[in-house]
């Protein structure tokens, strides 16, 4: 059973969730207010640029007389720098907050400890690690770029039953229809949720895909592909101008230096997650790199008997966890943090 600020702290991480693909390149943070067992105030970090969890929750207490013998809940570290709002430590030092309970340390360079380290200086308790790997899982692409110098990867693709992704076919010809209006509009949502999408320069001249949220509501993602030898053409829908496109055009072919060059590109850009969808040699590039975070795999019971073969995970030490939706089967493969 958990522990009393285990149960305020699952609040948080529900608050903070209700954020999700709104606030990158900041993380997801929710924070509670409580005095005498009882919640008096709460909030999150709506979108980047805006005000801080902290913040939100405690311009939401209507008797500020009470802050000074409650609780602050926050899913992350509260902030000691100056960035594009103040620091949250000084507005719960100057709210006479007595006691700061906090999910998971935040791994930014200008935070990274010296939140709670200020507030312990100010004579305020403060207890960390509460409910932590939760915490770090919901801010998994923050944490990724900030300790790994790269963003999060999630590789996607659809493949039939015997394990094709596409029968051979020429140009002009349309690709084979594995997912369903429902798998679709998740597969679009994914996309509001992450910075980036990447395809290889054969999918954009083989499929000419839009590569954006048609089918959810929200933002789209950054559209990224290579083309090293110009063969992309201008009429390509990725260069309509509706969404940001980033084309990488270093020589050489899809491997572990291309990634790396991906990888400085995207991170320039302050890029903190990212799709791969392919086509199958894009996407065992990053496999056989080691170089991916999560693999969402539609599996459907359309058998192709031959074609391209799907990509192939071997030996991932990842969480895997299927979904039945319709005849089709979601393979949801997780490594964690």
């Amino acid at each position: 059973m958990k522990n009393i600020d285990e149960l305020y702290m699952q609040r948080c991480l529900q608050l903070a969730g209700m954020a999700e693909g709104h606030t990158s390149p900041n993380p997801m943070v929710g924070a509670v207010v409580v005095c005498d067992g009882r919640i008096i105030g709460e909030g999150y970090h709506r979108r980047c640029g805006e005000p801080h969890a902290e913040v939100n929750a405690i311009a939401s207490v209507r008797d500020k007389s009470l802050l000074s013998r409650s609780t602050i809940y926050v899913s992350l570290e509260p902030c000691s720098h100056y960035g594009k709002t103040p620091p949250c430590c000084d507005l719960i030092i100057a709210s006479n907050i007595g006691r700061v309970v906090v999910g998971c340390l935040d791994p930014f360079p200008e935070v990274s400890g010296r939140g709670v380290r200020r507030l312990r200086e100010h004579g305020i308790e403060v207890v960390t690690g509460v409910l932590e790997q939760e915490c770090m899982w919901l801010n998994r692409k923050f944490m990724t770029f900030h300790r790994l110098h790269r963003p999060y990867v999630t590789l996607k693709w659809a493949q039939s039953r015997d394990g094709y992704i596409d029968r051979e076919r020429e140009v002009h010809e349309k690709a084979t229809l594995f997912s369903t209006p429902t798998t679709r509009a998740w597969s679009h949502r994914l996309r509001t949720t992450n910075d980036a999408i990447v395809v290889g320069t054969n999918t954009v001249l083989t499929d000419n895909p839009s590569l954006t949220a048609r089918y959810w509501s929200g933002k789209n993602p950054l559209r990224v592909t290579f083309d090293r030898h110009g063969r992309i053409p201008t009429y390509a829908t990725i260069l309509d101008g509706t969404t940001p496109t980033l084309i990488i055009k270093e020589s050489g072919n899809e491997n572990t230096c291309s990634l790396n060059t991906l990888f400085e590109q995207l991170c320039k850009h302050n890029i903190h997650s990212l799709i791969v969808e392919g086509g199958r040699e894009l996407l065992q590039s990053f496999i056989d790199s080691n170089l991916w975070d999560e693999a969402r795999i539609e599996i459907t019971p359309i058998e192709l008997n031959s074609g391209v073969e799907a990509p192939h995970i071997n030996g991932a030490q990842a969480q895997c966890n299927n979904h039945n939706c319709g005849h089709n089967t979601l393979i949801l493969l997780n490594r964690r943090l």
